[in-house]
């Protein structure tokens, strides 16, 4: 008979960006039961509406993570924006597509050197973190910034892209995007790559819609729903269809997020042609009043924002679920059966963020 035995496994790990704790339960090396301990890092930022008004809220929001800052300070100002029943520039809608999509490419090269770190293969961990820095020279290129860019505000943008930036940018992706394929189809064709992830940490499409999963954790699994469908900033204009897979295992979930990058930069190119000329914000004039739920997808996946207002500057609620929150009940699922070897690795599968899951 097996013994069981309790581990834990984090906060701290070589594997970790971020501290998650996990008590698995092993017989022998096999998980049988993981049991997510969460709450390390919260840091009370819903609390701070009732010492910021709804406008200073915009900077609060975006510090939720550094790593997707712009979508969570846009999230925000769209919720806002709905409440105000306020229609902001076309050329504002077309610049929050722009910098999300900037955001997505750079949040998921981040996470494919974390993941061909965890495999030690560092020579590709710093290729895709070079990639990674010319991305984020281009943020701080038209935005100022380099982890928080503060250019979302309630009425559109506080910054604008001329037209020669923007050809310059997509010059740069064009140049970017055959390395990074050379790269990509390396890691995808790996056989150490392959052997730790095919057949590994299965989700079937029914678990991950019984379960909640969001973004490229629900999208490997055959389930075709994106919330940039749904027709926020200027999507509507944009022709895209959500990237998807029916294996539903680990190797499914990097193949996707891999081919959303490709995808980001495609939609950077039909914003770059079809942008309008303009003003990027208007002005904003009396007070929030009522509720409104905002909902975006950010690298990771949905994310929900709850806005509650009450006629003052002062807002009642800011409620934000966050994509990783949500994946959480699916990763468990996928860690019962597996071993303990491909524990770090299923946790990266899922892109985790703790930041934005802690708040």
């Amino acid at each position: 008979m097996s013994k069981r035995s309790i581990v834990p496994f984090g906060p701290q790990h070589p594997v970790l960006p971020e501290p998650i704790h996990l008590d698995l339960v092993l017989e022998d090396e096999k998980v049988v039961q993981a049991v997510p301990s969460i709450g390390f890092v919260h840091r009370g930022l819903e609390k701070l509406v009732e010492k910021k008004d709804y406008q200073e809220y915009v900077y609060v929001a975006e510090r939720i993570c550094g790593i997707c800052s712009f979508m969570h300070g846009m999230g925000y100002c769209e919720a806002v924006e709905r409440i105000m029943n306020i229609e902001i520039p076309d050329r504002a809608k077309f610049l929050r597509v722009i910098w999300a999509e900037m955001s997505r490419i750079h949040s998921h090269l981040l996470w494919l050197g974390l993941t061909a770190d965890a495999f030690g293969f560092e020579s590709l961990f710093m290729e895709s973190w070079k990639m990674r820095e010319k991305i984020l020279d281009m943020f701080e290129y038209s935005t100022g910034g380099r982890v928080i860019f503060s250019v979302n505000k309630i009425g559109g943008q506080r910054k604008d892209m001329d037209d020669d930036m923007i050809k310059m940018f997509v010059k740069l992706f064009g140049e970017m995007e055959s390395d990074l394929r050379e790269l990509t189809n390396t890691f995808l064709q790996d056989y150490s790559v392959n052997t730790r992830l095919r057949d590994v940490g299965f989700l079937t499409k029914e678990q991950a819609h019984d379960l909640g999963a969001v973004g490229p954790m629900m999208r490997a699994s055959g389930i075709s729903l994106d919330t940039r469908k749904m027709g926020y900033a200027a999507y509507p204009e944009i022709k895209f269809e959500p990237v998807t897979s029916n294996v539903g295992d680990s190797y499914a979930r990097v193949d996707v997020r891999i081919k959303e990058i490709f995808q980001s930069i495609d939609i950077i190119r039909q914003a770059a042609k079809k942008i309008p000329a303009g003003t990027v914000d208007v002005p904003v004039k009396g007070m929030p009043d009522g509720e409104f739920m905002m909902r975006v997808e950010q690298p990771r996946g949905e994310a929900v924002y709850y806005v509650k207002a009450n006629g003052t500057k002062f807002l009642d609620r800011v409620r934000v679920r966050t994509p990783t929150f949500a994946n959480l009940p699916a990763l468990l699922e996928t860690l019962k059966g597996c071993q303990l070897a491909d524990v770090p690795i299923l946790i990266l599968t899922i892109d985790p963020c703790i930041s934005c899951t802690e708040r």
